[in-house]
């Protein structure tokens, strides 16, 4: 989704749900994207909420409310789609993916994709939700079978590999290049061009400080979570412990 329309969008939105009195949808919307909406409904007043299709969810739907609606995660048009297949055939949220834009379907039409072994739950706008279980039968040469809604619990996205290092300074430079292995020039660079965000929000300034709890995403590198960044080593260098969600 072009994040330059989305405050026109998200004030759309707002304009119809208050004309028709009825909720208007928009997403699914990448957390960075999901920050945006919020800043632009808050400013204008707007009765919202984010979902989707389960709690925690990273992709969502901002929704927008007039005041009469109640129970109003059942409004989203959200239609989730099991796939499963054996075991032993180990597939990947790029496997998914890659399958699903395959079909020609916009990217903003699919939200998150939970894969677990011999099961993934796919959540889905729910316009194109029958396209993709008419059309599905196999991902990457696996052969599927779908069925719509889930069963809890859900497949765990939370996996993840610890990272440990010290740093001169908390400078968000100097973590990313830490986080991924890289030169602090390099990590300037891809803070420079909008590849980075932390708690959601793209940060362009190399120079705001990271504490601990922080969350981080390096496009296409991976999605950190700072555990902390506040004792100290010996030789006096912050020490970093981290998680890269793989």
């Amino acid at each position: 989704m072009d994040l330059k329309l989305l405050p026109s969008r998200v004030s759309d939105a707002i304009r119809l749900c208050d004309s028709t009195a009825f909720p208007k949808f928009i997403g699914f919307l990448t957390p960075e994207e999901t920050a945006v909406a919020l800043a632009v409904a808050k400013k204008q007043n707007a009765d919202t909420v984010c979902f989707g299709g389960y709690e925690a969810a990273e992709r969502v739907f901002l929704g927008v409310f007039p005041e009469w609606c109640e129970n109003r995660e059942d409004y989203f048009p959200i239609k989730p789609i099991t796939f499963k297949y054996r075991t032993e055939d180990k597939l990947s949220h790029r496997n998914f993916l890659g399958t699903l834009m395959s079909l020609g379907i916009a990217r903003e039409t699919v939200g998150d994709i939970l894969v677990g072994e011999g099961r993934t739950v796919v959540f889905l706008s729910q316009e194109i939700a029958d396209f993709v279980f008419s059309q599905v039968e196999k991902v990457s040469g696996v052969g599927v079978r779908l069925e719509y809604g889930f069963n809890e619990p859900l497949p765990t996205m939370s996996s993840f590999k610890e990272i440990n290092g010290t740093l001169a300074s908390a400078r968000l430079d100097c973590v990313i290049a830490t986080l991924i292995n890289t030169s602090r020039g390099k990590a300037c660079e891809l803070i420079e061009d909008r590849m980075v965000s932390v708690n959601s929000v793209c940060c362009e300034k190399a120079v705001k400080t990271v504490v601990s709890g922080d969350k981080i995403t390096v496009r296409g590198k991976g999605k950190f979570v700072i555990d902390s960044i506040d004792n100290r080593s010996k030789k006096d260098r912050l020490i970093l412990k981290a998680k890269k969600f793989v």
